[in-house]
């Protein structure tokens, strides 16, 4: 019974550390602007300000930044699905020389943070003519090695049989990929999908350098902006939580 106590109450202690930032952002949504740079600083306002959210929206035009956001998320969600699927195919089911050599060197990107190559993307992007578009924002992150490492772990986690029984059928590779795996594989294409969502919606860095237009900028911004911006990505991961969790624990399966 202790042991239990004990196990709940650090459960608990390690989810309110988990969701402060979150509750803070709320907080501080909702204070005037006095009050949010007060010493020392109170987590609860003295006076929620909810003209804070309507003042936001009448100096920026939020609505063009959601649909920029949008339009940049679903095009990347559906560029990294694709691509991460399609990458992952023969390094799951394929045999050739060098395929753990070209795997450990796609996971090895996953240890380079992005800003080490802010500039390098930066100067590919100048010279290509990408900056400020949506296209400049997409291409340089429209596939990653995590993509890459879930499906592959996926795909080895079908059985081999169904890729035999397609080829006696006549079904070439890429139609084995599309017509067997892609079905079996909905759960890990679906927490990819989140993944790719909430990292596209939420980026503020990379947009930042790109896009130089006012019109052409997305949503994170602001206090209570930023707020806003949560809401749907705390939509998508509620309506897909299911699938979100299954493929997860599917993805770990050792291939």
């Amino acid at each position: 019974m202790v042991r239990r106590a004990i196990i709940i109450g650090c459960l608990v202690c390690i989810g309110l550390f988990m969701v402060g930032p979150f509750l803070w952002t709320v907080s501080t949504a909702l204070k005037g602007s006095e009050e949010v740079f007060a010493y020392p600083p109170n987590l609860i306002p003295k006076e929620i300000r909810l003209q804070n959210f309507v003042d936001v929206m009448e100096l920026l035009p939020l609505g063009t930044f959601a649909l920029n956001s949008l339009i940049i998320s679903v095009i990347m969600v559906a560029a990294n699905v694709l691509l991460a699927s399609l990458a992952a195919y023969p390094l799951a089911r394929m045999d050739f020389r060098g395929k753990r050599l070209m795997f450990l060197a796609i996971l090895s990107t996953m240890m380079i943070p992005e800003q080490v190559i802010i500039i390098p993307l930066y100067r590919v992007c100048l010279e290509l003519g990408l900056l400020n578009t949506f296209a400049g924002v997409i291409l340089p992150f429209s596939v990653n090695a995590f993509g890459i490492f879930l499906l592959r772990q996926f795909y080895g986690s079908i059985p081999r049989d169904l890729d035999d029984a397609a080829r006696i059928d006549g079904c070439s590779p890429l139609r084995i990929w599309w017509e067997v795996l892609v079905p079996l594989s909905r759960p890990a294409l679906a927490t990819l999908a989140v993944f790719s969502f909430i990292g596209s919606w939420s980026n503020f860095l990379w947009p930042l350098i790109v896009l130089r237009d006012t019109e052409s900028f997305t949503l994170p911004i602001g206090a209570a902006g930023a707020v806003l911006a949560i809401i749907p990505v705390l939509i998508v991961f509620l309506l897909m939580q299911r699938t979100f969790i299954h493929g997860l624990l599917s993805g770990s399966v050792k291939a």
